[in-house]
């Protein structure tokens, strides 16, 4: 049996992790903002709307994508260099004389929110650096759920189940759609099997539960780890779980799809996460569950469409799923999860939506 016991100590964070000047809701306001003094003020300047239009729609355009991932300094420092480009514009084309006192009011405001949309690039900055070297002193992020596993109670009257994997576990919600449950997050965005499987000893076996869902796998693929690393680490998973008595489910990596990479180039999915990878290694996990008597949850089949993709209404990124994604794979998950943690009354069966 190949199962391998994980010693690993929880890393000491040397500080707090350093806040952005601007909360979300401020900086989506501030850019808000921008945007429209951008349009108001080109009004003033003779040409400088039909001029400046392709820069005010790259400026939307990254507005957009901010607010879908939010305090992301990337995006930040790009909304930042629109605005500087339509003001060396502006710069450069005559203004009437005499010039609007409002005009210039609203330049002199849109050049002010540019500096604190620019102290608040400098803080998320600051805030990704310490995360880095946070990572850096903690690769697989074992002191990410510590605390919260001090704090747990030993199971109850519900059996426990830990969900452990990547983003896509770590974005689920388990509580809204799964209410009454003693169902226990332990995703992290990011991860692949290697990081946790290094997890597995603290976030799962340490928990104590009766079953553990297993959904790794998608993040090795995209960083082009041989299908057959990632089958030694989910079988590693599997070994500990039997181990310790835990039993255990392993759901299919998930669909990708190109569907959204009009909205944003960086939804183009398929190209790293090949179909024919995807297949391979959802082969291989179904034939393993068989062998080892673990429960396969398919939500590839149910998520596809018939170009192999993921269907495009049920992510908004071509990777992610979002709540039709979720709900498809709800009841899913709570079949195999009747099915580790034996009969349920169907009558004491509570199954949550969380709208969108």
């Amino acid at each position: 049996m190949k199962y391998l016991v994980m010693l690993t100590v929880a890393a000491t964070l040397a500080a707090q992790t350093p806040q952005a000047v601007l909360s979300q809701k401020d900086a989506e306001q501030l850019a808000t903002r921008m945007v429209q003094l951008i349009e108001s003020t080109a009004f003033a300047v003779p040409g400088l709307t039909r001029a400046s239009e392709p820069v005010k729609q790259n400026a939307e355009m990254t507005f957009t994508a901010m607010q879908r991932t939010p305090m992301n300094a990337a995006l930040t420092y790009q909304f930042i260099n629109h605005v500087k480009a339509y003001l060396a514009l502006s710069d450069s084309i005559p203004r009437p004389y005499p010039f609007p006192q409002t005009a210039d009011q609203q330049y002199a405001e849109l050049r002010e929110d540019l500096q604190r949309m620019q102290q608040h690039f400098e803080g998320l900055l600051e805030a990704q650096n310490h995360v880095d070297r946070n990572r850096a002193a903690d690769p697989n992020q074992i002191a990410r759920y510590a605390t919260e596993n001090a704090k747990l109670p030993p199971p109850g009257k519900n059996p426990r189940v830990v969900f452990t994997g990547d983003s896509i576990t770590d974005y689920w919600r388990l509580n809204e759609y799964f209410p009454g449950q003693d169902f226990v997050n332990r995703g992290i965005a990011g991860q692949t099997t290697t990081q946790v499987l290094a997890r597995f000893e603290q976030d799962v076996i340490g928990l104590h539960p009766k079953a553990v869902v297993v959904l790794a796998g998608t993040n090795d693929l995209g960083r082009s780890v041989p299908l057959s690393q990632i089958e030694d680490n989910l079988a590693l998973m599997g070994d500990a779980a039997k181990a310790h008595g835990i039993k255990a489910a392993f759901a299919s990596i998930l669909p990708t799809s190109d569907y959204h990479k009009d909205v944003d180039p960086r939804n183009e999915q398929v190209a790293s996460h090949p179909i024919a990878s995807i297949r391979a290694l959802n082969a291989w996990l179904a034939d393993h569950c068989r062998a080892e008597g673990f429960v396969y949850i398919d939500y590839y089949s149910a998520l596809v469409d018939a170009s192999g993709q993921m269907q495009a209404d049920a992510s908004d990124d071509g990777l992610h799923p979002n709540s039709k994604g979720y709900r498809i794979m709800s009841p899913l998950v709570l079949n195999a999860v009747a099915a580790l943690t034996g009969p349920e009354d169907p009558k004491k069966r509570r199954f949550g939506i969380l709208g969108r």
